[in-house]
């Protein structure tokens, strides 16, 4: 497979390819291979991250950087085929390039990569969309669990949790059976208890949240501010747009004193 036939699959933006394109040119074999490998691994995916953000430290868009991810991306097809993983995951999967881009530029008003801190999970097969969540092989108190991710376009309905619960049960024990887990986890603001008091009983977050016990709180996190009202996180509270029900209350909150934060759930 070749990258522009990735670029079709996960429908990445024409403007973003035709920079690649550029980038493709002025990048060489011999100053990104040795990153490519260990960004595939792992093991070593966050440390090679962290090598590659030195050497592209000048690339204000940060457009070498997603290069080398969807290079990546490109070549763990291959091993995505030998486990007999099904394409369709690994698209799903892949897309998250495609949707990142897409939040950065209705938040920030322009087209650029800001999510290499997260997509070498993916380019790593650390994540995996299945269904409607993100599945992510993490450990809890010393134990083997899955992270649960909740992507910004999933459906939260019962229904379509249900669903993507059942099949990454199935997708573990078929293609990792020797990856052996009892527990999900979930990190993040859609785990807040706060939330309790501003949607009504049958909300899909609240659904979603009955699933878990919430173990840890972090009242300081303001991931929120991003995710919900798709603003830069340092936004002030009277400049946050307020159309939605939710980000109509979460606003008056905030400028109320109040704090959404976080929270961390265990489902056994």
């Amino acid at each position: 497979m070749k990258l522009r036939d990735l670029y079709r699959w996960i429908d990445l933006q024409p403007e973003i390819i035709q920079k690649l394109e550029i980038v493709e040119k002025e990048l060489t074999p011999g100053q990104i291979e040795p990153y490519l490998e260990r960004l595939q691994n792992r093991e070593t995916a966050a440390a090679a991250y962290e090598q590659l953000k030195i050497l592209f430290r000048e690339d204000e868009d940060n457009l070498k950087m997603l290069y080398c991810h969807l290079e990546c991306a490109r070549r763990i097809l291959k091993r995505y085929q030998e486990k007999q993983i099904p394409q369709t995951v690994y698209i799903d999967t892949m897309k998250c390039f495609t949707r990142f881009i897409a939040e950065c530029e209705k938040k920030n008003g322009r087209m650029f990569f800001d999510r290499g801190w997260w997509t070498y999970r993916q380019i790593s097969m650390n994540i995996f969309r299945i269904g409607e969540l993100e599945y992510q092989f993490e450990t809890f108190e010393g134990e083997n669990v899955i992270g649960l991710h909740i992507p910004s376009d999933a459906n939260l309905s019962k229904e379509a949790v249900d669903d993507s619960l059942k099949q990454a049960e199935k997708f573990f024990r078929t293609y990792y059976p020797g990856y052996q887990y009892e527990k999900y986890t979930c990190d993040s603001w859609l785990m807040s208890p706060i939330l309790k008091t501003l949607l009504p009983e049958d909300s899909h977050i609240i659904s979603f949240q009955k699933r878990f016990d919430i173990v840890q709180e972090d009242h300081e996190n303001k991931e929120y501010v991003e995710w919900l009202f798709q603003v830069p996180e340092d936004t002030a509270y009277q400049e946050l747009p307020a159309v939605t029900s939710l980000q109509k209350k979460v606003k008056e909150l905030l400028l109320n004193g109040g704090k959404i934060g976080s929270a961390y759930g265990v489902a056994f």
